[in-house]
């Protein structure tokens, strides 16, 4: 498969546009890059749990937008145009309480002004926690 990027991507420049950000507060990192996915993960404690201890759902839909937003970027020559968050889902099936979850967003659909990410979160045993879709708004950059 040839790889969908417009540019080669870089996994340590990736992880530091998130610097001070809420991804890092939530201990976000970008880990892997495939020719049309990208990987990363989160923990699972004290900075992403809810009340009773489990992972927020917001905080997974953080992380789900995160991945799907740093692929969207890199399919795109951003000298050019941007990707922005249009809208999201999530749907949460699993509860998780400790750990690091590992999410993957590939991509669904590539347009002139839109895409559509998938976004699967599994646990440690890689069990399906949440499956989320992201559509970006592409736009001029300016």
């Amino acid at each position: 498969m040839t790889a969908i990027w417009f540019a080669t991507p870089d996994i340590a420049d990736m992880n530091r546009q998130m610097e001070n950000t809420a991804c890092s507060n939530l201990g976000i990192r970008i880990t892997e890059v495939g020719d049309n996915w990208v990987k990363g993960t989160m923990p699972a404690d004290e900075r992403t749990f809810q009340p009773v201890g489990l992972v927020h759902g917001g905080a997974n839909v953080l992380f789900a937008e995160t991945l799907g937003s740093m692929a969207a970027n890199l399919v795109l020559d951003n000298s050019k145009e941007y990707a922005v968050g249009q809208e999201i889902n999530a749907n949460h099936l699993r509860g998780v309480r400790s750990g690091e979850l590992s999410g993957i967003a590939t991509i669904v659909h590539r347009g002139r002004s839109s895409q559509v990410w998938e976004i699967r979160i599994v646990n440690d045993e890689g069990k399906l926690s949440c499956i989320s879709r992201l559509t970006m708004a592409v736009i001029a950059a300016q």
